[in-house]
């Protein structure tokens, strides 16, 4: 029986940190990453895709507020830029993985999936604001915005500036999740829960509505691998593996590691709020409810079937 692989894409497979986000540069990362994840698809593996977009979502507030400011525009809801987002790089990635796999005399269906994910209004990250979305401001542009939009910052842990950081609750429940198990079980490549997917809450009538918050994608990413019983997860970053003591001078990669060891250097503080550890928390979260083996590597690693730092029990 084939693998089922959920590959989380990290924000650097469509914009990176020193590039301006313009079409021609999202679309040279994306064909870059698809080009890496062919590895998978030519040892048989059964694919599901998720994927960021921090600084995309962050990039059409920006131009909601633009327009609003100089044409009168309304805005919109973050929750719209997210759909609106989800859809446009599911788009580039849907169409040049189709042309990454022609090139490669690979014949396979890719469907992209629209997906709401059903949140807690009562969670408390909706108090507690710690989700990084947009661009990179320097501290005084940050302290600009606090004042004239009552944003919120952070610094980056990775001394790159400051973004603003929005409330991120926990999924609840991936809306079509069956669908999406089946697709995939059949040997559909599916792109779903984009961006973390869209969040919403439902009421006490059944119905959903829309609530402006950013879900992390990798989160997302292993609860849905978890519900569709994949079994491996693959979060691509920036890094070929996880550090402890990153950046200083005695770091330390790491190759292979249980659940109990990732714990223990969570509570050593040795994974950053903002950046790794919620990238350790997933992979943590998949692997304890039944996943064999969870990968935090950068895509061009891929190739190597040992690549990466690996959690499993």
């Amino acid at each position: 029986m084939k693998k089922l692989s959920v590959v989380a894409f990290g924000g650097n497979a469509l914009l990176r940190g020193d590039e301006e986000g313009t079409y021609e540069e999202q679309l040279k990362n994306v064909i870059d990453t698809c080009e890496n994840i062919v590895h998978l698809i030519k040892a048989g593996n059964n694919l599901v895709i998720g994927h960021g977009n921090g600084p995309q979502v962050g990039n059409v507030m920006l131009q909601h507020e633009a327009g609003a400011k100089v044409f009168g525009i309304v805005p919109q809801p973050m929750h719209l830029c997210v759909s609106e987002t989800q859809g446009s790089i599911a788009y580039l990635i849907e169409q040049q993985l189709r042309n990454v796999l022609l090139k490669h005399g690979i014949e396979r269906n890719i469907i992209s999936i629209i997906t709401q994910v059903v949140v807690d209004k009562n969670d408390d990250a909706f108090k507690n604001l710690t989700k990084p979305v947009g661009p990179f401001y320097t501290v005084e542009e940050s302290k600009e915005l606090e004042i004239d939009k009552n944003w919120v910052f952070q610094k980056d842990p990775r001394d790159r500036g400051w973004r603003r950081v929005v409330a991120s609750p926990k999924p609840m429940e991936i809306n079509n999740w069956q669908i999406v198990e089946k697709l995939a079980n059949d040997g559909n490549i599916v792109i779903t829960v984009g961006g973390g997917g869209i969040p919403v809450i439902q009421n006490a009538d059944g119905s959903f509505e829309g609530v402006d918050a950013v879900i992390d994608k990798d989160l997302a990413s292993a609860t849905l691998a978890k519900l569709i019983k994949a079994d491996e997860f693959f979060i691509l970053t920036d890094v070929p593996k996880v550090y402890i003591n990153y950046h200083k001078a005695n770091q330390k990669a790491l190759s292979r590691i249980s659940i109990s060891e990732a714990q223990k250097y969570m509570d050593e503080g040795h994974f950053a709020a903002g950046s790794m550890a919620p990238k350790v928390k997933a992979c943590m979260m998949f692997v304890e409810n039944g996943g064999i083996e969870a990968v935090i590597t950068e895509a061009s690693q891929l190739k190597d079937e040992n690549c990466g730092t690996r959690i499993c029990k």
